[in-house]
Order: C-alpha cells, then sequence, then structure tokens
C-alpha cells in the first residue's frame, strides 16, 4: 500500500494545520502548495520544505490523490470543478461554499466525475464526539429531550484569525466559521433538522458580518434544538454544544473539554479513553477502499443549506 498523495491550495492558518497532520501521518504526503499570496506560500514552504506549483492548473498536473481546498468559501465551487475534471478526490474546507447553489455545483462536479469528496470537520474525529455519539446510541443519556449550541465570542473575528475576509459579510462571520462544526455534528448524531425560526443581528456597516444569532430547530425525529451566537460582549470566549437527557447531561465545552452530569449532582469533567482518529486517515482510508469515517459534500451541502437559512 502506497502513499496517499495531498496537494493543497490556500496556505492559512487552518492550511498550516492540515500541513502538519498530513506530514506527522506515515502513510501521507504532501506533492504541491499553491497559495495566491506569494509571500505566504514561499514562507509556509520553505517552513515545511515542500514543492510549490506556479499555479492551479500546475498543481492539478502533479496528479494528487486528494486536493485539498483551504480558500475562502467563494473560491471553493470552482477549484472542486477543476479538480473533478482532472479526475482528483476533492477535501473541502468548510463551510461547503459561498451558498448552497455552489454546494450544489460541487456535489454535482463529484459524482459526474466519480471522484471522493471529503470535509475538515476535525470535531467529528475527537474523541469527545465520539463519547457523545457512543452514549447516545446506547441510551445512556435516557431520552434525549434537548440539543443546544451556545457560542459566545468577546471579539471577532478571533486576535488569532485576523485576514481580510474572515470579519466580512460576504464570506466570513461564526455563523459560517463556527456553527458548520457543530450541526454536522448534529446531523451525524441526531439526522437532520429543520429550522423552524431564527433572529439575526448585523452591525451599521454592511460590509461587517454578524454578530449575533438565535434559532430555534427540530431534528428530524422531533427534539428541540436552540441554536445561540453572539460577539462583542464583556466576557471570555466560551463555546458549549450540549445534550439533554432525562438520565444524564453531556456538553462538549470549548471543543475538547467532555462534562457528565446527573440529576441533583454537580457536573464532572470526563477524559474518554478513546483513540482518536484523523482526517488524514479517513482520506488514506477511502483511496484504498477501505470503511471509513468521513463527511461527504452530500452532508457538507446538508449544513450549508442550514447556514443559508440562519444568515437569510
Amino acid at each position: 500500500m502506497g502513499k496517499t498523495t495531498f496537494a493543497l491550495i490556500g496556505l492559512g492558518v487552518v492550511g498550516e494545520r492540515i500541513i502538519n497532520q498530513i506530514l506527522n501521518h506515515d502513510s501521507s504526503e504532501i506533492i504541491a502548495v499553491y497559495d495566491e499570496n506569494k509571500e505566504r506560500l514561499e514562507e509556509v514552504a520553505a517552513k515545511y520544505q515542500l514543492p510549490v506549483a506556479e499555479n492551479v492548473e500546475g498543481l492539478l498536473l502533479t496528479k494528487p490523490n486528494w486536493v485539498y481546498i483551504g480558500t475562502p468559501p467563494v473560491s471553493h465551487a470552482t477549484l472542486a470543478e477543476q479538480a473533478a475534471s482532472h479526475g482528483l478526490n476533492i477535501l473541502s474546507e468548510k463551510p461547503l461554499a459561498h451558498d448552497a447553489a455552489d454546494g450544489e455545483k460541487m456535489v454535482a462536479a463529484a459524482a459526474s466525475a466519480d471522484v471522493q469528496t471529503a470535509m475538515h470537520f476535525p470535531l467529528m474525529y475527537s474523541p469527545v464526539i465520539q463519547s457523545l455519539k457512543q452514549a447516545v446510541l446506547e441510551g445512556e443519556l435516557g431520552e434525549v429531550v434537548r440539543i443546544e449550541l451556545q457560542t459566545y465570542f468577546p471579539v471577532w473575528p478571533r486576535p488569532w484569525q485576523q485576514n481580510p475576509w474572515i470579519g466580512s459579510r460576504q464570506q466570513g462571520g461564526f455563523i459560517r466559521e463556527i456553527f458548520p462544526h457543530y450541526l454536522q455534528v448534529l446531523h451525524h448524531i441526531f439526522g437532520d433538522l429543520n429550522i423552524l425560526s431564527h433572529e439575526i443581528t448585523y452591525p451599521q456597516d454592511e460590509e461587517l458580518c454578524e454578530t449575533g444569532v438565535s434559532a430555534l430547530a427540530k431534528t428530524e425525529s422531533g427534539i428541540p434544538v436552540l441554536l445561540n451566537g453572539l460577539t462583542g460582549i464583556g466576557q471570555k470566549e466560551r463555546l458549549e454544544f450540549k445534550v439533554y437527557g432525562t438520565n444524564k447531561v453531556m456538553t462538549i465545552r470549548n471543543w475538547s473539554e467532555l462534562w457528565v452530569s446527573e440529576q441533583g449532582q454537580d457536573e464532572v469533567q470526563i477524559v474518554p479513553d478513546i483513540k482518536p482518529k484523523s482526517l488524514i486517515d479517513s482520506c488514506h482510508g477511502l483511496v484504498n477502499g477501505e470503511e471509513v469515517l468521513t463527511v461527504p459534500f452530500e452532508e457538507g451541502l446538508k449544513v450549508q443549506k442550514w447556514i443559508d437559512q440562519l444568515l437569510g
């Protein structure tokens, strides 16, 4: 079994995380990288000793097993169509696209070319999410009576993620950046979602992204869901994905903490005894015909449609 090869388009903060994941995976390698920002491209290529492509077409001609798209969402559809036309498997950053219409194009292009697709939803592979999933499936929580997502940011964009588009109304905002991770987890464990009502707040500057959102939804099995997000507030960043059961309540706090409580008891932090899998494991497995945990474009499109509804 040979190495799985990757070529990366887009070398931002998250793109660099992907680079490290691939370089730390014994059965994978990077054969080309490209970014429109030449200074950033040269910096990252030199830091990790990576081969540079002159342009997107040159990168695609290296014929990798996977093309990673880590550019702003508005460019995802065009790049995915280009990769599919070369018969290459596509790994996309989330959200899938700028909007559902572009997402439909990506799904269609991949299906027409009969290539594999995957999305970068690292939260799904984490031990805390896998523990939550196992507990729900085994009935450990009792009857699940509500699910809540609470996301609070003192400032947006976050201090470590300053770029020209992350705070823009056209492409940025926490609904596009943060909500997809948790909506995907929600879908993975509980199925489809129906958004019943929502309210979104924007600043006066029409160039800037949302400052708040509240939404009510239900899963296909009828579980009520509350989605809540706010920025520009006087507190530390806090993210909670909470599943309320009649026997137990489980909370994923700040991405990687799992907290469990029972009736009348204080919540306790649990460290899952689960060896984490990774997105790169899944990409390698897909190329070699294995059954693996992954998020194809079709599932990413469902999440995209919910994001569009919240932003509408």
